[in-house]
């Protein structure tokens, strides 16, 4: 601790934050980071540059890691990985691109603890090397729990796989010399866990270092739109699947544009143009669009159940149509349909009519609105962002 500075949250603390090169884990750090130096602290990150600078933006200070080496393989791990789905894609997760990250983050982690001298680091919990790096110097550190899948066991129901994925990280530990591993997804000082227990029914068997405080939004919203284009008249639902193989997608999109087709309602797909090529008149295709502006427009969310927009949409009181995938979407779709917020369709084998009438259902039925808003509700009262840093600054 650096001279006059007082434990419990003390200004001039500094908090490095190391992070995966991926959107959804990296987006809520910003806003805790954001308000962290709102307060007088010092934030930096640690990550893979092309994938990390842009979303924190220009001012941010940011060191590298990992290296150009590890960029094949970011591209083989997307590449490979979008094709799996089930057990084979959490085993792909752990071997293909999970312990791989570790190691090569490792060497940039050291140099950013090195140069920084962090009082706290927050590890995203795809980030092993952070919390070896931090345990290694007796630094205090906490997880960044983006998800709340995890704290779901998503492969509790293969307890094979989910003890070799505990052997995965052992073995990680025991290859930098720790002879006391532990399950480094987890911090022992504390869980950020950026959900609140409206969806997370694990949330009431959790220790007390874990800390429910609801998604951190504030990230920019950049991007043009023809805001003309809404007529205000019609209900307005957004369908938005984030980043999967290009095969799929596109035909997931085709089965959604013939499942609005002649309704009475306005959609705006989040895709290239070639995904749909020929548009019904009350289809708009964006390539790009500024979501966070875009939700206080909108009815409804069709989503393949990513944890940032199906927070982003909950906190805005809107129902959703979730079609999962693959990684945490399955969890999070349960866990939407558990609150009682939405309705969650198969995306490889879903049809036209399915599509339609989960569409018209979350639109009509007042109750999919009502447990949107409850869950909204409890977003308001977990705090966010500020939460976050609340909990953070006790660790200094």
């Amino acid at each position: 601790m650096i001279p006059g500075l007082q434990g419990g949250g003390s200004r001039g603390s500094r908090f490095l934050f190391a992070v995966p090169p991926l959107a959804g884990h990296v987006n809520p750090t910003v806003a805790v980071g954001a308000e962290l130096a709102r307060r007088g602290h010092e934030v930096a990150w640690v990550g893979h540059p092309p994938d990390v600078r842009p979303l924190l933006g220009n001012g941010a200070r940011l060191y590298p890691a990992p290296g150009e080496e590890f960029t094949p393989l970011l591209e083989a791990a997307r590449r490979e990985g979008r094709a799996l789905h089930g057990p084979a894609a959490f085993r792909f997760l752990w071997e293909g691109f999970i312990v791989p990250l570790g190691h090569v983050m490792m060497p940039g982690v050291e140099a950013a603890v090195e140069d920084f001298r962090p009082h706290v680091v927050i590890a995203d919990q795809q980030v092993l090397a952070a919390p070896v790096v931090a345990r290694r110097r007796g630094l205090p550190w906490a997880t960044s729990a983006t998800t709340s899948a995890e704290l779901a066991r998503p492969m509790a129901a293969f307890p094979r796989i989910e003890r070799w994925a505990g052997d995965l990280i052992e073995d990680f530990q025991r290859a930098y010399g720790d002879p006391d591993p532990m399950d480094l997804r987890f911090s022992d000082y504390l869980v950020l866990v950026f959900s609140t227990p409206a969806l997370v029914d694990e949330a009431e068997g959790c220790p007390d270092h874990y800390a429910f405080v609801g998604p951190a939004l504030g990230r920019p919203s950049s991007g043009t739109f023809p805001w003309r284009w809404l007529d205000g008249e019609r209900p307005a639902i957004l369908v938005s699947l984030g980043t999967v193989s290009a095969d799929p997608r596109e035909r997931f999109f085709g089965v959604a544009a013939e499942a609005v087709a002649g309704l009475d309602v306005q959609a705006v797909f989040v895709a290239p143009p070639e995904a749909v090529p020929d548009p019904p008149p009350n289809v708009l295709v964006r390539r790009h669009v500024p979501q966070l502006a875009l939700l206080p427009r909108l009815s409804a969310v069709v989503s393949h159940g990513g944890h940032n927009t199906v927070c982003e949409t909950l906190a805005h009181g809107l129902p959703l149509v979730v079609a999962p995938i693959r990684d945490d979407q399955p969890v999070n779709a349960h866990q939407v349909a558990r609150a009682g917020a939405g309705i969650v369709v198969p995306f490889f084998r879903v049809r036209p009519p399915r599509l339609r009438e989960a569409i018209t259902t979350v639109l009509t039925e007042d109750s999919y609105r009502h447990a949107a808003c409850a869950v909204q509700a409890s977003f308001r009262t977990a705090g966010g962002a500020r939460a976050a840093a609340d909990r953070l600054e006790k660790l200094t």
